[in-house]
């Protein structure tokens, strides 16, 4: 009998993950030193008030294994973009607009001409998000960093800082059931997952492709498929925001549909149904390519994992679901992000998700 294969076997395990982010709260006695009345608390990540009604947003992350992708099909031009879209996408959760990235890459030896390809996919990215790199940092650290190629390891982290104002905030707060949830398409796996993928999908690690393969059902090399860039949200959720009242903003990437129990912190006694998925070729290809080797990725891990097209997730009250949508429709032509609704608020208190005649909760 198949073995169920989840994100744990290959090698993240969400449970001892959860337990180390408690440690996190040890923080909490620094938000003393913030001026005018310290830290808000938001349902993904914090802000902190630089004036009695402006709040800064200061995120921070990465692209993870991604990186080693990049250097299976060695093709650094585009990693930058994920390294981008992953913090700016954060930052736009709280309302907040991006204001300046900074970019720090670790490497196993600054070759100036990957250095220059890796540059590309963050110029373009801050292209994309209407956002200036002003600072940033490149250090050799061999004994820390080793790659696929020779010379080639890298690790790529971004933060970004954004503002927005007190009135502006994306809270969390008053989302009832009935409330539609708006998805805004991704691109395919993004930078989330990849871990499991590559070692289901890549020989490299134990899986079945070589990186120029091209599996049935997919139209270029499955490695090209893998690597291709997150979606960068700015612009959509700013102009939304700037004409309904979004009551929520959900960047769907570790955990995936999970992520939307932090909004019944603020608004209790809320669930989430989802009943609309258009997941790209990738996310089918890897579920067959692991019964093949032996195992069974379920359709609950794979929503627990993957985003499985749709990388951000928005809730506006149902009385505004009509402008919302054609904002987001208008919008569609200058930023070629599909927008559709996926499901709804519900009052069952959990997460539902309906794919292909099947129901299933998420725990």
């Amino acid at each position: 009998m198949p073995k169920n294969y989840t994100y744990t076997d290959a090698g993240v395990n969400r449970k001892q993950r959860v337990e180390s982010k408690k440690a996190l709260k040890n923080l909490h006695e620094t938000y003393k030193y913030s001026r005018f009345n310290g830290v808000m608390h938001l349902p993904y990540g914090n802000i902190f008030p630089i004036s009695e009604n402006l709040f800064m947003d200061l995120e921070i992350e990465g692209v993870g294994t991604k990186v080693l992708l990049a250097q299976l099909a060695q093709k650094y031009d585009t990693i930058g973009i994920d390294a981008v879209a992953m913090v700016v996408n954060d930052v736009i959760r709280s309302g907040a607009k991006p204001l300046a990235i900074a970019d720090n890459i670790h490497a196993q030896e600054s070759n100036p001409q990957l250095v220059k390809e890796w540059l590309k996919g963050i110029i373009q990215g801050a292209a994309e998000s209407e956002c200036p790199v002003t600072n940033g940092e490149t250090g050799d650290v061999a004994e820390i960093i080793k790659g696929l190629a020779e010379n080639a390891g890298f690790d790529m982290v971004v933060a970004s800082v954004g503002q927005v104002e007190k009135s502006e905030i994306i809270t969390g707060e008053n989302i009832r059931p009935g409330d539609p949830i708006i998805g805004l398409a991704s691109s395919g796996l993004h930078s989330n997952g990849i871990t499991m993928a590559r070692k289901i999908l890549f020989k490299h690690w134990g899986g079945k492709f070589l990186p120029n393969d091209k599996p049935a059902g997919l139209d270029r090399e499955i490695v090209l498929e893998a690597l291709e860039p997150t979606k960068i949200y700015v612009k959509p959720l700013l102009k939304l925001a700037s004409e309904v009242k979004v009551k929520a903003a959900v960047h769907i990437t570790g955990d995936a549909y999970m992520k939307f129990n932090n909004l019944a912190n603020v608004s209790p006694g809320i669930g989430f149904e989802f009943n609309n998925f258009k997941p790209q070729p990738i996310f089918g290809l890897l579920q067959r390519t692991a019964s093949e080797l032996g195992f069974t990725i379920t359709d609950e891990e794979m929503f627990k994992t993957f985003n499985m097209g749709w990388g951000f997730g928005i809730i506006v009250d149902k009385t505004e679901t009509d402008k919302a949508m054609n904002t987001l429709e208008q919008d569609i032509s200058t930023n070629s992000i599909k927008a559709e609704i996926i499901g709804k608020v519900t009052d069952k208190q959990m997460v539902e998700i309906k794919y292909l005649n099947k129901k299933m909760v998420l725990t």
